[in-house]
């Protein structure tokens, strides 16, 4: 029996992997190939002869690298921003001792439960009101906010776990509470910061909503809006879509293999031990 489950868990690891990796391999296929073949229906055929100029095409007459630098400059912001928000309240909640700390929590786990996309209206008047639409603010905020919930959730739980002595120690010394987060806590918490960092990343490289909605200017745009450059009224590249999603998906998943490993460690600092 025991031989049976284990070739059982085998199986569905062997399940889980094809559903997970197959999508990417059919990706790759697609961006390889004529859109005579991808019209023609043979989704699961392999091309005829790999088309590499659609790459070279997407790079080009996409505007890979400008919206590329959109992308990294709001993400980049939107990073620093969840990391010093997320780590200040989180450290706030779990070692402070005031009576509005779990209500605070509470607040933020709330927020988890809000879809972004169920706030697209009211963040339309306000930013509207505010003169900040069509700008990178306009979705940097809303990534942040919406960021910060699980961070909050993540860094809390994992700051609670870190004994009081190493605090008091240095409290004795003189530190004061600045002193004590910057130099202490906060290394202490890398684990559980990497995975805050890879999961805001993975949320919001490739989010069109928001930014379809807030942002209209070319020269703002994100890396999903590169999609539509091989779009006409007659006509759709479907290689060139392929290969530039492809493109568009590379950086998620060199980091993401990068630091996988820090993933796994910071969600288990950050859940079990809390």
């Amino acid at each position: 029996m025991s031989k049976i489950k284990k070739w059982f868990v085998y199986l569905l690891f062997a399940i889980l992997v094809v559903t997970q990796i197959y999508p990417l391999f059919w990706l790759l296929m697609y961006s390889l190939k004529t859109n005579e073949e991808i019209l023609s229906g043979s989704f699961f055929s392999l091309p005829i002869v790999p088309q590499w100029h659609n790459y070279a095409e997407a790079y080009t007459s996409g505007s890979y690298l400008k919206y590329l630098g959109n992308s990294v400059l709001v993400t980049t912001v939107t990073l620093l921003a969840v990391i010093i928000l997320s780590s200040m309240t989180a450290y706030a909640i779990a070692r402070f001792r005031w009576k509005y700390g779990p209500y605070v929590m509470l607040l933020f786990l709330l927020g988890m439960m809000i879809p972004m996309q169920a706030t697209l209206l009211p963040l339309m008047i306000i930013f509207k009101n505010l003169d900040l639409l069509d700008t990178r603010w306009s979705i940097i905020i809303p990534y942040t906010a919406f960021a910060l919930p699980i961070a909050v959730f993540i860094l809390s739980n994992f700051m609670r776990s870190i004994p009081t002595d190493i605090e008091e120690s240095a409290f004795m010394d003189g530190a004061s509470v600045y002193r004590i987060f910057r130099s202490i806590i906060l290394p202490i918490s890398l684990p559980p910061v990497m995975t805050v960092c890879i999961l805001t990343f993975i949320n919001i490289w490739n989010e069109y909503i928001v930014a379809a909605t807030f942002i209209s200017s070319e020269n703002l745009k994100t890396l999903p809006f590169g999609v539509y450059t091989f779009v006409s009224q007659y006509s759709v590249n479907y290689g060139n879509i392929g290969a530039f999603l492809v493109m568009g998906a590379l950086p998620v998943l060199i980091i993401y293999f990068i630091l996988s490993e820090r993933i796994t460690k910071g969600m288990v600092a950050g859940a079990v031990k809390g």
